[in-house]
């Protein structure tokens, strides 16, 4: 019954002067609002990455030329081919699939339409190893390649790029560095991730690259996939092994390739963003201290306006403890209000943002917890001083306050 009576008289106290009471809870208001936004940001950022993660592949290697030095400049060295592919192809059980990729960039003209597009000359696996599905159309056949066949498939956004649909330019002819290339697909979106949108790429079969476009046998990158049953670690040997076996390199001579693993770069732009993410919430957590502050200051306002009412209380038997518990559940009633209130609007201002700004956000139900928690300390932490001052006058001085 105590805990009751004291909670009624708490909220009359807060009832009976609103504004000031509004007033009051409006920093932590702003202060939850803004650590469950700031939160939602880098949460929704560590989710698209995640995407991304899911998108790429994250057992996939890539394998590399390998760069010098000129004049300050770095510089490709061309070193990979078809044949290393194919070494790299046979008798290994670490390997799902190896993907052998050329990539430049060519004037690609489609009726009047004239534009510079990355083009990607690789082998037919290549949907199934980086993940990327047909929407219209087809993917070029191991017979395509075979028969070094002049065929495209473009890019989700291609065909809106040169003024069409994906369904009328499938058979229509395409003039790659002034070659015709007939169009036999195009790709699902897949989204960008990082500099790179795939959307806007272009594919040939290899061997059309090779030998009618570039002239040359030499590849860019060789994407190899892991097989289930092994490691990235694994696989990594084994690339090496392999590949300066082909290139015939001595025992303690560099490497004249580099194998990437893109996992690594994820991982460390999840590890950025979760730091990233740690920091806007600390900052944004500093306006929960200084609503702390606003309320510990107005409550000792407070206990200076009852000082009369706290000796009356005391006079009729309230013991210090009574006291001390009046002025924290104001205390902390004050900083829940406000933090029911700021999970409100942190909510809708992180939905205003994916729906007006395009960001990708996620309210949590731990983020949630962690700052209504907070609110609820910050009621406790700033709300000690003043009921403890209160609960420390002397009834017969405070009844004789005016």
């Amino acid at each position: 019954m105590l805990i009751t009576e004291t909670l009624r008289i708490a909220l009359l106290s807060i009832r009976g002067n609103i504004f000031r009471t509004a007033l009051t809870m409006l920093g932590i208001i702003i202060g939850v609002a803004a650590v469950i936004t700031m939160v939602a940001l880098g949460t929704g950022a560590q989710r698209a990455i995640d995407e991304q993660m899911a998108a790429l592949g994250g057992d996939i290697l890539s394998i590399q030329t390998s760069s010098w030095f000129s004049r300050g400049v770095a510089r490709d060295r061309q070193t990979l081919t078809t044949d290393d592919a194919a070494a790299l192809s046979i008798g290994t059980r670490h390997f799902a699939a190896v993907v052998p990729e050329i990539n430049n960039r060519y004037q690609a003209k489609y009726g009047n339409m004239n534009l510079n597009l990355s083009t990607i000359g690789t082998t037919p696996n290549y949907p199934d190893v980086h993940g990327f599905e047909i929407a219209n159309g087809r993917f070029f056949s191991a017979a395509d390649e075979a028969a070094r066949a002049r065929v495209v498939v473009l890019g989700a956004e291609i065909p809106a790029m040169f003024e069409t649909d994906a369904a009328a330019i499938i058979g229509r002819d395409i003039l790659i560095r002034s070659i015709p290339f007939t169009v036999i697909g195009v790709m699902n979106a897949k989204g960008s991730y990082g500099w790179r949108n795939p959307d806007d790429d272009i594919w040939i079969p290899l061997s059309t690259a090779q030998f009618r476009v570039t002239g040359d046998e030499h590849v860019e990158t060789i994407s190899v996939q892991v097989a289930e049953d092994s490691t990235v670690e694994l696989a990594m040997l084994e690339i090496e092994r392999v590949l300066r076996r082909e290139h015939k390199i001595q025992p303690g001579a560099d490497n004249d390739f580099s194998v990437i693993d893109r996992k690594q770069f994820v991982e460390s732009r999840q590890e950025a963003t979760e730091v990233f993410t740690y920091l806007l919430a600390g900052i944004a957590g500093v306006s929960l201290v200084v609503g702390g502050i606003g309320i510990m200051n107005i409550m000792l306002v407070t206990v200076t306006e009852r000082t009369r009412e706290i000796g009356i209380r005391k006079a009729l038997g309230a013991t210090r403890g009574n006291i001390l518990l009046q002025f924290l559940v104001e205390s902390i009633t004050l900083c829940l209000f406000g933090g029911i209130l700021g999970l409100l609007l942190g909510a809708t201002a992180s939905s205003l943002l994916a729906k007006f700004a395009g960001w990708q956000t996620v309210v949590t139900t731990d983020s949630a917890a962690a700052a209504f928690g907070f609110s609820a300390a910050v009621g406790i932490l700033f709300g000690i001083w003043p009921a403890k001052r209160a609960a420390q006058l002397d009834p017969i001085d405070a009844l004789r306050h005016e």
